[in-house]
């Protein structure tokens, strides 16, 4: 099961990390100086996310 875990780094601000079913992390957040700021994050993602594009922008190989 993906899930998003929401923590406290060590300079006291807070961050999430989005997991994939196998533990493994995915990607993960800036910091953000109030939970609620993470939390909207968290969820304007959720919201926002579900048709992305793929932007590659690396340059094609010879």
């Amino acid at each position: 099961m993906y899930k998003f875990e929401v923590y406290k780094d060590k300079s006291g601000e807070f961050r999430f990390r989005f997991k994939a079913s196998n533990g493994e992390t995915m990607f993960s957040s800036e910091g953000y100086k109030a939970k609620a700021s993470a939390l909207n994050a968290i969820e304007s993602i959720k919201k926002n996310s579900p048709g992305a594009d793929i932007v590659d922008q690396t340059k094609a190989e010879a």
